[in-house]
């Protein structure tokens, strides 16, 4: 098979190459782009909202939350002076609420620094909270038409393959030699179209298995398709190994038909969202009697009769996780105080409860508040259903 060309060769022909290939893959674009809510709009705070949704999350997932969320909180000022609580149900779902958190603070320092005038410059983007270089150059190209470059994994994925580049992504050099190929290929009379072209290639032409290379509008300049296998490109990278987690929780009723909830503790996984108590179990572990200790050790809450409700599944990140659901009915007063009692996230899967412990819901109440997704999952079982987004 022939070799990869050196580092040198790629910026060579990528100067060489470049104004053919714009116009090759922005006519393409013109022609073949979906229709998305957030190309139908140059308002840099939707841009931000959309990139922030869409990392590590699918498209056709984003759509209807984007939608939901921008008419909620329709510019930054809305968005900064909502409650995180609120900002939190809206995003539930999404997962990653990480980036909810950013999104919030960075439309409040837009408000606080900027006079509620989002910043123009690629430099004064990139101070925002949750705002990397990427991100940076996605706003400030589509909403202002500023000459930004930005790499993401589907622009590197497309670069790799259209010059046989097989290092690794992840490493210092091999990111500057993307962002450099970047900046010598962006279209300076149209940056915006140019970078969701690339992005829009590597979604939905250039993918990372069967790339569909007879749709390509740029096949002519790709040198792994002249090698006969593109999928070679870019390097593999090292898989991490699934964890498999056995997961009890407990969904509690008082004697209104509250639901028990804990909150979970901030610096944690998933911090501050609402969760059904829980512990991480081995496979010999007895549920029923694990959560009965727990509930009377952490919360004083005597359950004395469990029973097991129903099963799910539920992935974050390599943590493939099985869920229990046991339900009892609760009676406060448990004898003694609380004690720390075992831990119940060793994997940090189980919710660490903040020093509000238990407290109970009216489930209706639920919609306005940010509740984990796989107790989303749980408490469906339970028939604590959260109408939301029906």
């Amino acid at each position: 098979m022939p070799r990869p060309r050196t580092d040198a060769a790629p910026l060579d022909r990528a100067r060489a190459d470049a104004p053919s290939l714009r116009r090759a893959l922005l006519a393409w674009f013109e022609r073949e782009q979906r229709d998305l809510p957030w190309r139908r709009t140059k308002d840099p705070y939707a841009i931000l909202v959309s990139e922030l949704m869409l990392q590590q999350t699918r498209v056709d997932v984003v759509i209807p939350y984007f939608e939901r969320f921008v008419e909620r909180f329709r510019d930054v000022a809305a968005l900064a002076s909502a409650p995180e609580a609120a900002v939190l149900a809206a995003w539930s779902g999404l997962g990653y609420y990480r980036r909810a958190r950013f999104l919030q603070a960075a439309a409040r320092v837009v408000v606080r620094d900027h006079g509620g005038a989002f910043p123009a410059t690629f430099d004064a983007i990139l101070e925002l909270p949750g705002v990397g270089r990427y991100t940076a150059g996605a706003i400030a190209s589509i909403a202002f038409g500023s000459p930004a470059t930005l790499v993401d994994g589907n622009v590197a994925r497309v670069f790799a393959r259209w010059f046989a580049q097989d290092g690794d992504q992840r490493s210092t050099a091999e990111q500057k030699r993307l962002w450099a190929l970047a900046d010598v290929l962006l279209d300076r009379e149209r940056p915006g179209d140019f970078n969701q072209a690339l992005m829009e290639l590597g979604a939905c032409v250039c993918t990372p298995r069967a790339p569909r290379c007879t749709s390509c509008p740029v096949a002519r300049w790709c040198e792994a398709r002249k090698l006969g296998d593109p999928e070679r490109f870019p390097a593999a990278k090292p898989r991490k190994a699934t964890l498999d987690v056995r997961l009890a929780v407990l969904a509690t009723f008082d004697a209104k038909r509250r639901i028990g909830l804990v909150r979970r503790a901030a610096g944690t996984r998933m911090e501050r969202m609402l969760d059904l108590p829980g512990l991480e179990l081995t496979t010999h572990d007895d549920a029923a009697v694990e959560l009965a200790d727990y509930a009377r050790s952490a919360f004083c809450i005597d359950a004395p009769t469990l029973e097991l409700a129903g099963r799910a599944r539920h992935t974050i990140t390599h943590h493939r996780i099985a869920i229990e659901v046991w339900t009892a009915k609760a009676r406060r007063g448990a004898s003694g105080e609380r004690t720390a009692g075992r831990e119940p996230a060793p994997r940090g899967i189980a919710a660490r409860p903040d020093a509000d412990g238990l407290t109970f819901w009216e489930p209706a109440r639920l919609r306005a508040e940010g509740v984990a997704n796989l107790a989303s999952k749980a408490l469906r079982l339970v028939g604590v259903t959260d109408s939301r987004h029906e």
